[in-house]
């Protein structure tokens, strides 16, 4: 259990640091209006779940230490539901509701659509 622990932590801290990566380099050069930098990494981290659940699909063999360390470790560090779930609530406390609904529905349908995309990558 602890090599799993490990395994799970280990990919945590690379997810992290990717989203503050990312992050860093959407502030830079998109505005601060619209919250980019969470939108960037849902949709990619979607495409990457897809993706990685297309593989173990046609590789069960795969080693499921593997599967954690990337699945549950650094796609649940990278990825983030509250934050993008703050950002909507700073956008409709703001007075943006058309951007928030824009956001949320940003979120969600691409979201959906990168997750198919990447399992549809590996099949």
């Amino acid at each position: 259990m602890i090599k799993v622990m490990l395994a799970v932590a280990f990919g945590g801290a690379l997810g992290a640091l990717s989203r503050f990566g990312v992050a860093q380099w959407s502030m830079q050069h998109w505005p601060k209006a619209f919250p980019l930098p969470t939108l960037i990494v849902n949709l990619l981290g979607c495409l990457l779940i897809g993706m990685l659940y297309g593989l173990w699909l046609q590789r069960p063999e795969l080693s499921p230490l593997l599967r954690q360390t990337l699945m549950v470790g650094f796609l649940g560090a990278f990825t983030t539901f509250s934050t993008f779930s703050l950002d909507t609530l700073r956008l409709l406390e703001n007075g943006e509701g058309l951007l928030a609904i824009t956001y949320i529905l940003l979120s969600v349908c691409i979201g959906l659509l990168a997750t198919w995309a990447g399992l549809s990558l590996t099949r």
